[in-house]
């Protein structure tokens, strides 16, 4: 039979196996715990650069930001949705009346005012 004294010492090893496989598995010099850089962070930047893009353009439509995407309005009738998603195809769908335009990248005058007059 094992002693108490050899249950404690094989617990304190098995907390020290763990503690070190924990820290191997954690954030890495540099980083903040938790808050690697993700998908939706870039996202989230180009979707921001996009809305001042269209504020500094286009002042006669109104942008409302939401989580993943750009609603795109004029005088209160929705013109357009903006995603900006690699999985998703680049190009034009619609879901309902509202056309949704997906880039892969913050877009161009150019292609906004492209897109933007289609989906007039």
């Amino acid at each position: 039979m094992i002693d108490g004294i050899w249950w404690l010492v094989i617990l304190f090893a098995i907390i020290v196996a763990l503690w070190f496989v924990a820290k191997s598995r954690g954030a890495k010099a540099g980083e903040k715990h938790g808050s690697t850089k993700s998908k939706n962070t870039v996202q989230n930047d180009a979707l921001q650069k996009t809305s001042a893009l269209l504020k500094q353009y286009f002042p006669d439509y109104r942008v409302t930001r939401k989580a993943n995407h750009l609603l795109i309005s004029k005088q209160g009738k929705k013109m357009a949705m903006i995603t900006i998603d690699k999985k998703i195809a680049e190009g034009q769908r619609r879901l309902g009346d509202v056309p949704v335009i997906n880039y892969h990248r913050v877009p161009s005058r150019a292609q906004l005012i492209a897109n933007l007059q289609d989906a007039e």
